[in-house]
């Protein structure tokens, strides 16, 4: 303990803003911006490792931001273990044990009392909030119940479990959102405050309203007694000055179709903005009406001061946000008024029975999108054959396909564009408070849908294991993870497959009952043991579930109402549009940093996001990276730079902030993954990046660079001493 107590007393002067990384996205306003100016355009060319923390174990998803408070780092470490470390050499201080299947896979809180003598970090575990003292690593047994607060009981329905993503600190409260599902009888998901201290609940706000609350008739009646989703599970961000948190709002489940949830349904896909010290309701903006396509928001809100667009020569305080459609949206941050003007614009019409489309969706007229919004012939990948080309032709023509808005049908295939991972997503938005830029990780990830009868999952109980299995993976896992075979395996998420032979069925089992991430937990009221196992013989051999044997019913998650009239359907999210070989359908560039000057919203420059290492050897570098950036976030420095790492050809780099053009890179043997965390320890200006090597490449993939698991963990860089 001697070596955090020389750490910390070196570091107990109060710090200028953006100066240290104490904050999941580095500050309150998730800003990922740091004020360090050490390590600039001028010498960033000398990066070289200071010093790396393996983390050889973690499976799955991994990427972690680290938060630096004292001159202590901490960070998700091995064995599902919160450590400790000495930021300036990466000594462990203490690690501390986590039960289960570990903590969010994102980051975590750190919190101080105002005179500095009670230190706490706060974060969610199998279903519970748990706090930990940042001096010693030992659970704080006073918070909550013997030192967990239970996230999934709720007064009225069962709640969704901590997200996978950091909440956010506002004085003695937790801010968070949950992790509800994407499917049929997911919980919804409230909005809710915890005590810090206590760990008792303060105030909770209702995403889908009860009976006289606003919003309440955007809905049916009773849907607060089984509607699920319109959840946070991505970031948020707060105005500490103004007491304001600023909360990214999901879709309402099922996502793919909505016709037995009638209405706009507030407060689905808003941008809320709360009172941080009681829940009340200042403003909302709904950025997609009854969506029916997975459009999340997802990335942080962007706390900017910028030119007043109506009064020149005055500033305005603004929120920023932008979306997985590619749009950015700007807005006074205090009373919700658009910088520029909003227009509704009619949009195509669905063709499923039942369904009950909203007619118009929101079009910003300024800034200009930072994605595209549809895909024509024209626009197939020029980097494939003339066979692979002519086949995704075929499908490209006879799919439905008329821009970002297109419904999903069950007649015939369905294009969405930018798709459900485009746009911006986890991380990936970054501003600069000194200038009013924006710079926004975008990508067009376009995907292939066709609904079906939810229904016809399964028949009798009977068959072969692997069969049952398959009826279990059908209801429970196919809307997140993919359609079953016979599709394909490359309809199914690889990793789901993948991640079983490598954590084994123990961890696997262990994640469906805990749930982990954004992925809410499964216990035995809703999959059964034998229903489990059953599911893990199948994941194991797919083919072995194709057969068309009997299957197994599964009893829905909680009762669903029927409604009169009202087929409920599903369908896969996430089934992207690619060739053979793992390239994208469509053309590049696939992943590209778009700078915003948001003091007019004009676009100042793009530049390509990573590369494809097969292409790039036929020197082919302009394509940016199709594979997995939407877990990549992006970090501005006030020394002219932008950090980041990307998935796919596992690299970092440092871009100019001025004009996009690479001024540093360094390829690693794992795929960086997550925010990168800027602090300063003794002088010296330090970057950390996650990297993740648990990946397997699928076979015949040229776009999957696989990592080792030696690689896996805290690669972390600084200028020589």
């Amino acid at each position: 303990m001697l070596a955090w107590f020389v750490v910390a007393q070196a570091q107990r002067t109060e710090r200028a803003p953006y100066t240290s990384w104490p904050d999941y996205g580095g500050s309150p306003d998730s800003m990922q911006y740091s004020a360090l100016t050490q390590i600039d355009k001028t010498n960033v060319g000398r990066l070289e490792q200071a010093w790396f923390f393996p983390v050889p174990d973690r499976k799955g998803n991994f990427g972690f931001n680290p938060i630096v408070a004292n001159g202590v780092m901490y960070a998700l470490g091995p064995a599902n273990a919160i450590v400790a470390l000495d930021a300036a050499s990466g000594d462990v201080i203490w690690s501390h044990a986590v039960e289960g299947t570990g903590p969010g896979n994102r980051g975590m809180n750190y919190w101080e009392s105002a005179d500095r003598s009670d230190r706490r970090l706060i974060f969610g575990a199998a279903g519970f909030l748990h706090e930990i003292d940042t001096r010693t690593g030992e659970t704080i047994r006073t918070f909550g119940t013997d030192g967990r607060v239970n996230m999934r009981e709720g007064p009225f329905r069962p709640l969704g479990g901590p997200s996978g993503t950091a909440g956010r600190v506002f004085e003695n409260l937790f801010l968070t959102g949950s992790t509800t599902g994407e499917g049929y009888g997911s919980p919804p998901g409230d909005l809710r405050a915890f005590d810090v201290i206590t760990g008792k609940l303060v105030w909770t706000f209702h995403t889908i309203p009860h009976p006289g609350e606003f919003g309440h008739d955007t809905w049916p009646k009773d849907a607060w007694e089984w509607a699920g989703g319109a959840n946070t599970w991505g970031e948020i961000s707060v105005d500490e000055k103004r007491g304001i948190a600023y909360f990214p709002i999901g879709s309402a489940t099922h996502d793919s179709f909505g016709g037995d949830r009638t209405g706009a349904n507030l407060f689905a896909n808003c941008l809320l903005a709360l009172d941080a010290r009681t829940g009340k309701r200042l403003w909302h903006f709904q950025a997609v009406h009854h969506d029916i396509w997975d459009y999340d928001l997802t990335t942080a809100p962007k706390l900017l001061t910028v030119r007043d667009p109506s009064q020149p020569g005055k500033m305005i305080d603004v929120v920023a946000q932008a979306t997985k459609i590619g749009f950015l949206y700007v807005f006074d941050r205090v009373t919700g008024k658009p910088l520029w003007p909003i227009e509704e614009r009619s949009v195509p019409k669905s063709d499923v029975p039942g369904e009950s489309a909203w007619p118009t969706q929101p079009f910003p007229t300024n800034p200009r999108p930072f994605a595209r919004l549809s895909f024509s012939v024209d626009d197939i990948n020029p980097h494939l054959d003339e066979a692979e080309r002519a086949r995704l032709r075929v499908i490209l023509q006879n799919a439905r396909n008329e821009g970002v808005f297109t419904p999903q049908t069950v007649t015939r295939d369905q294009i969405s564009v930018p798709g459900e991972f485009g746009g911006s997503n986890w991380g990936g938005a970054a501003g600069d408070p000194a200038t009013g830029m924006l710079y926004v990780r975008s990508s067009d990830q376009p995907a292939l849908h066709r609904l079906r009868d939810a229904g016809a999952t399964g028949i009798e109980e009977g068959g072969t294991p692997p069969q049952r299995g398959r009826a279990v993976y059908a209801q429970r896992c196919e809307s997140c993870h993919g359609q079953p075979e016979p599709a394909g395996i490359r309809s199914m998420d690889r990793s789901i497959v993948m991640d079983l032979k490598a954590l084994g069925r123990d961890r696997i089992r262990s994640t469906v009952r805990s749930g982990l991430g954004q992925m809410s937990a499964f216990p035995p009221a809703t999959i059964s043991d034998a229903q489990l196992d059953a599911l893990l013989v199948y994941l194991e051999n797919p083919a072995a579930g194709a057969a068309g044997a009997p299957g197994v019913n599964v009893p829905p998650r909680q009762t669903l109402r029927p409604i009169e009239g009202i087929t409920r359907y599903i369908g896969p999210l996430g089934s992207l549009f690619r060739a053979n070989n793992g390239l994208p359908a469509i053309g590049p560039p696939w992943a590209e940093i778009v700078a915003y000057d948001v003091n007019d919203g004009t676009i100042k420059w793009r530049a390509p996001f990573g590369t494809v290492r097969a292409l790039a050897a036929k020197g082919i570098t302009d394509t940016g990276s199709p594979e997995r950036v939407w877990r990549n976030g992006i970090v501005v420095t006030a020394g002219g730079l932008i950090f980041a790492g990307t998935w796919g050809d596992a690299t970092l780099r440092a871009y100019d902030k001025d004009t996009g053009r690479v001024l540093w890179q360094r390829e690693l043997e794992a795929n960086p993954e997550g925010i990168p965390s800027v602090y300063e320890v003794n002088g010296r200006q330090f970057v950390v990046f996650c990297a993740s090597g648990s990946a397997v490449a699928p076979e015949g993939n040229i776009v999957f660079v696989p990592g080792k698991s030696s690689a896996q963990g805290y690669h972390v860089f600084a200028l020589p001493p």
